[in-house]
């Protein structure tokens, strides 16, 4: 191990600053500011940024010639509240790092640390980090922007925590570990009316009351093999917040996750026929995007 102890408080504390600022996908110029002022002190021969948006690269030359190597981590957080007691808690309303990426930007820097001190011996490693990981909008930012192609790598490494894996153990597997996640967007249309006369309009209520329960049934919730699928409705909003108005519009978000792309374009393809037999039912239009 290349870190001593007092390095390791440093980056704890290091974690522990990002964790109180959460950015979300789009929004991480803060984020990505720490993330220079750091790496400035490993003296890396080169940084990239504005990668795909507010995305950070740092260039470590190798003594020799040889392939380039990625590592990569993420740089957003989620537009979730963060209800907790600890003292690092969340400083930014509704919004927290509660997938890790704070976590997995400190163990890049720590890696940058030990790049600092020993370049490769051949190549050049890159240490990544993303912007916009949580909304899927960053890894596409990141390919098209002509910058990349500067620094495209032979071999891309990438990591996330692992909730309930003993502290100080790594796992590897050959093949996919986690799930391609894809999230759907369902708005069923119908038509106003009065509360006091219902069969006026044409509601999506019952529309949606069986989405959520089919939707959500069509998860195995089984081993994390090839043939895992979850789906999560997310959220839901019918009608207007009014007690005089029945309702003719509602949506519902769902997240799809599955370990292959096959079983996504399944699970899709049956999560789709769902929604459109609860529609027709309804005499509703109905429009899902991702």
């Amino acid at each position: 191990m290349f870190l001593i102890d007092s390095e390791l408080e440093v980056l704890t504390a290091f974690r522990r600053n990002l964790h109180r600022r959460p950015e979300v996908s789009g929004e991480e110029r803060e984020t990505a500011e720490t993330i220079i002022a750091a790496l400035g002190e490993t003296k890396p021969d080169a940084v990239v940024t504005g990668l795909g948006g507010h995305g950070v690269a740092a260039i470590y030359e190798g003594r020799e010639p040889g392939p380039t190597l990625m590592v990569r981590a993420e740089l957003d957080g989620l537009p979730i509240e963060e209800i907790s007691e600890i003292s690092h808690r969340s400083e930014i309303q509704g919004k927290g790092h509660l997938c890790g990426h704070d976590g997995h930007m400190t163990i890049l820097m720590a890696l940058a640390k030990g790049l600092g001190q020993k370049r490769p011996a051949k190549g050049r490693a890159i240490l990544m980090f993303q912007p916009a990981e949580e909304n899927g909008a960053g890894a596409a930012a990141v390919l098209a922007d002509p910058q990349f192609t500067e620094i495209k790598p032979n071999l891309v490494f990438s990591l996330h925590n692992f909730p309930g894996l003993s502290f100080g153990r790594a796992a590897l597997r050959a093949g996919p570990v986690n799930c391609a996640s894809r999230g759907m967007r369902v708005s069923l249309s119908g038509k106003m009316a009065h509360a006091s006369t219902p069969e006026d309009g044409l509601a999506p209520t019952f529309a949606v009351a069986s989405l959520l329960s089919e939707l959500t049934a069509l998860g195995n919730n089984g081993p994390l093999d090839e043939d895992y699928t979850l789906v999560t409705v997310t959220h839901a909003r019918i009608g207007e917040a009014a007690f005089g108005i029945s309702p003719g519009y509602a949506e519902i978000w769902a997240t799809l996750r599955t370990l292959t792309d096959e079983r996504m374009a399944d699970l899709v393809t049956r999560a789709e026929a769902l929604v459109a037999k609860e529609a027709a039912a309804a005499r509703l239009k109905v429009t899902i995007g991702y």
